[in-house]
């Protein structure tokens, strides 16, 4: 039961993520990325400590300065960096397509850190949705010029989080982890403005748009929190790859993109690997 949970969440979760995408996009369209991190950042922080106390929840805890947490912290801030600045420096689609092997990532490292049991099926399953990223968005191989290693970082760091997060000390809440997940932002967008430059007073016009973004992000945030604090990680990562279902729908819808016919099966390979997943996983439970 905590799979079929941890997939729901993780499902969730992608969704309002490609919401918050679409957001980012727009504010930093009047905004330097670095200055719309920062924003967007502090806002998830307020949003998630007034939840800790509305919960009556402590905004610090000494479990807050474990060796852990601070490890999750870096990786955040390196995955936030890596990720932001490739997007930047090489093609959209390049960055994107190494971006979706973090679960690839993830299921290795859970199976290295927390003895998880990845069988070939999983494995199987997982590189089928790969593939199906792949035939999404068909990367060339002369689009992976030195610049693109800025992805790979981001990638590492993503990863990296994700491991930590389900590492995380117990006594800490969700709405904790959210309030320090934000905050890690501050310091990732800063180093980005820095060597960008040109920060301005946000106009109205990006007020709007990196408000939804928090509102998005924050419940994103918090359901991915909770995703990889269930189940298996093996089963619950490749769930990940919906992301680019949605992101599919908003363009359609928000965007008037059409994917083509390559898309649309990339896109029922990626679904057909989640559910293949998740059906192995509660199959194993007796479920």
């Amino acid at each position: 039961m905590e799979n079929i949970r941890g997939a729901a969440l993780m499902t969730v979760a992608m969704a309002l993520f490609a919401l918050e995408d679409m957001f980012v996009k727009r504010a930093a369209g009047h905004l330097p990325v670095g200055e719309v991190l920062m924003l967007f950042g502090a806002g998830g922080m307020i949003a998630f400590a007034a939840l800790a106390l509305a919960k009556g929840q402590p905004l610090w805890h000494a479990a807050v300065a474990s060796r852990l947490m601070l490890i999750k912290a870096v990786f955040e801030i390196l995955g936030r960096i890596g990720y932001t600045l490739g997007i930047a420096l090489t093609p959209l689609s390049n960055a994107s397509a190494i971006l979706q092997a973090t679960p690839l990532v993830v299921v290795a490292g859970a199976a290295i850190l927390f003895r998880e049991r990845v069988g070939p099926r999983r494995w199987a399953a997982i590189g089928l949705g790969f593939l199906g990223v792949l035939v999404i968005l068909r990367p060339g191989l002369e689009g992976f010029v030195p610049a693109a290693m800025w992805t790979v970082l981001g990638l590492l760091g993503f990863a990296g989080r994700d491991l930590s997060t389900r590492a995380a000390p117990k006594v800490l809440t969700n709405f904790q982890l959210g309030i320090y997940g934000f905050a890690a932002l501050i310091p990732a967008g800063a180093i980005i403005l820095a060597v960008t430059g040109g920060a301005a007073p946000p106009p109205a016009a990006a007020l709007a748009p990196i408000g939804g973004a928090v509102v998005v992000g924050v419940i994103a945030y918090a359901c991915l929190t909770g995703a990889m604090r269930l189940g298996e990680v093996a089963v619950i990562t490749p769930f990940r790859y919906t992301r680019l279902i949605f992101a599919l729908i908003l363009g359609m819808l928000v965007f008037a993109e059409r994917p083509d016919a390559a898309t649309l099966f990339g896109a029922a390979l990626v679904v057909a690997s989640g559910v293949y997943t998740l059906l192995r996983g509660a199959r194993k439970q007796g479920l």
